[in-house]
């Protein structure tokens, strides 16, 4: 009999668990409280870079950012073929720039690591900087090129993921509201207020992103998710000034096929408000001139902001639960939801199929670890 998975949580990790587990011949219902991609999914640069943005050591974390980097030439096209919508993905290597010949020895540190881990990465100097980013302000000495990674076009790709699903047969159900979990441990059943609709299904995968954090009562287990608003802003560019994704210690710039350069982020913890703030952008124009000096001149024609959902230890929650086989936790994931989305669907489609999917690397991400109440 073919098992039916409640999905809750329509964000980039919601939809790409969905998706994966309907061409699987699973049931999938899919609940979200607002609209797919709402928060932090359709806010996000897209960036897919675990050397740029994991920089210290070969963790847990940056393994799984590096599996699920490798699984994206063929998640792509599969979204793409199974949503019959377009959307960016471009591979266009990134550069993390360097300002001080102290950070020189830096970077050859980090090198000696993460070429062991497929990074192929090359050292530039000022010179050869320029020749591939002619725009880059006279103050850097030069950078580390990650040739291998690459970013999606964000908004159009969580568009693409919902189609998919829609179009292979899951069930959504969205502008739910709050919703409560009425069954857990022997099967799913959960059930909107608003709506008075409830849902049942054989599994329930939580994957809300920062609300998980409010469901602590109903699961009796220590969720510690919490919201975290990341500003962006973005430049009316037409002709494509910057070649790369560009990182420095301050932030990223990255520009987009349809015109546009995307500035971030700037944090800060403020809950569930995803108002735009002034100090917000003001923090990213403080130093992205600084960067590309014709930025200095001008306004971003487009600011926003989405909530990235951190945990403690910064590893997302993923995986089933020791006391029940009808949940499952795919939660957590903060600034790499996107990067993330296919190696997490995978994750969790193994679980469910009792394949075997890395059961060791998974242990750093176990949902219960953080403590379960008596």
């Amino acid at each position: 009999m073919t098992q039916h998975v409640l999905v809750l949580g329509g964000g980039v990790i919601g939809l790409s668990c969905a998706f994966e587990l309907r061409r699987r011949g699973f049931g999938v219902t899919l609940l979200e409280q607002g609209r797919c991609g709402g928060q932090a999914s359709g806010a996000a640069a897209g960036m897919l870079a675990p050397y740029s943005e994991n920089v210290e050591e070969p963790d847990a974390f940056f393994r799984l950012c590096l599996r699920s980097l490798n699984l994206y030439p063929d998640w792509q096209l599969a979204v793409k073929e199974a949503s019959g919508l377009d959307f960016e993905y471009s591979a266009t290597g990134s550069l993390y720039v360097m300002y001080h010949d102290a950070d020189v020895q830096a970077m050859e540190s980090r090198r000696l690591w993460q070429d062991g881990h497929g990074a192929k990465s090359e050292l530039l100097d000022a010179a050869e900087l320029r020749r591939l980013e002619p725009h880059i302000a006279p103050e850097a000495i030069g950078a580390l090129r990650y040739p291998g990674e690459s970013h999606v076009y964000a908004p159009d790709y969580v568009k693409a993921l919902e189609e998919a699903c829609r179009r292979t047969g899951v069930v959504i159900r969205d502008g739910l509201g709050p919703v409560d979990i009425l069954r857990w441990q022997d099967g799913a059943e959960v059930r909107s207020p608003a709506s008075g609709e409830t849902y049942r299904g054989d599994i329930l995968l939580v994957a809300n992103g920062a609300w998980a954090g409010l469901m602590e009562e109903a699961f009796g287990m220590a969720i510690p998710v919490y919201p975290i608003r990341g500003q962006i802003c973005a430049y009316e560019t037409p002709e494509m000034p910057v070649r790369h994704m560009v990182f420095c210690s301050q932030g990223y710039v990255v520009g987009k096929r349809n015109g546009t350069l995307v500035c971030g982020a700037s944090e800060d913890v403020a809950g569930f408000e995803t108002t735009v703030t002034r100090r917000g952008i003001a923090r990213l124009e403080s130093w992205n001139g600084k960067l590309f000096p014709f930025l200095g001149g001008m306004r971003p024609f487009h600011e926003w902001a989405g909530l990235r959902p951190a945990t403690h230890d910064g590893f997302p929650l993923l995986g089933r639960l020791r006391r029940s086989d009808s949940l499952l936790f795919a939660a957590g994931h903060y600034r790499n939801g996107i990067l993330l989305s296919p190696v997490t669907a995978h994750v969790v489609a193994d679980l469910l199929e009792g394949r075997d999917s890395s059961g060791p690397e998974l242990a750093p991400f176990e949902p219960e670890r953080f403590g379960v109440r008596a």
